[in-house]
């Protein structure tokens, strides 16, 4: 078995999407001064590697602590879309994997951003789902779709119709993974597990692909 981690650090100098706040990271208790360590971590629901769930967009929306924790971790594949010329992903460009994606639980699109990750850089220009493209996930029974960038929408939506169409269809949203160069082209196991926060429209999550070899 190989475990890889598909997560970005969570720090006080961390890129978040405009507008949001950076974490707050402040140490509350000491060794020296009280026995024992312990840090005030401040920060949003949307921070890092992370889940959207159905209530980050969707009116009633279904929350993460709503789901059973199988919705979480299942079988997956990555689509790598890092050499394509087109900012969108497009249906035509997915229907080539279709029979791919009917074998999987979740599917994640890999455009390269990583590399960008803490650079201005990262906030542009990276390849997205077409509002088509999404729409024409939703038939598949995937429990998530994931991306290696700030956001499955393009990052000029205002009305992020990505998200909503995936989410009224209770399907989970990861952005901002990470490592996916090791992970290759075959299947494997994805866990991304949230934390089980009450009535949670989003949580960090510790991404992992686990491969047997």
């Amino acid at each position: 078995m190989k475990i890889i981690d598909l997560t970005h650090r969570i720090d006080s100098e961390m890129p978040v999407f405009p507008g949001t706040e950076k974490p707050i990271i402040q140490k509350a208790n000491t060794i020296e001064k009280d026995g024992f360590a312990e840090v005030k971590i401040t920060m949003y629901s949307h921070t890092g590697t992370h889940m959207d769930a159905p209530a980050h967009m969707i009116p009633q929306g279904t929350t993460l602590d709503s789901f059973p924790i199988e919705q979480f971790i299942g079988k997956c594949i990555i689509l790598d879309f890092s050499n394509i010329s087109e900012k969108i992903i497009n249906v035509s460009t997915l229907k080539v994997y279709e029979e791919k994606i009917k074998e999987v639980e979740f599917l994640i699109l890999k455009t390269g951003w990583s590399q960008y990750w803490g650079s201005e850089a990262y906030y542009k220009e990276f390849p997205a789902l077409s509002d088509e493209a999404a729409l024409w996930l939703t038939k598949f029974k995937l429990k998530g779709i994931g991306i290696d960038a700030i956001s499955i929408d393009d990052m000029d939506s205002v009305t992020f119709a990505v998200h909503k169409k995936l989410m009224e269809e209770n399907i989970l949203v990861i952005e901002n993974l990470t490592n996916l160069d090791e992970v290759g082209e075959e299947t494997f196991t994805l866990s991304v597990l949230p934390l089980k926060t009450g009535d949670a429209d989003g949580s960090p999550v510790r991404a992992v692909a686990i491969k047997n070899i």
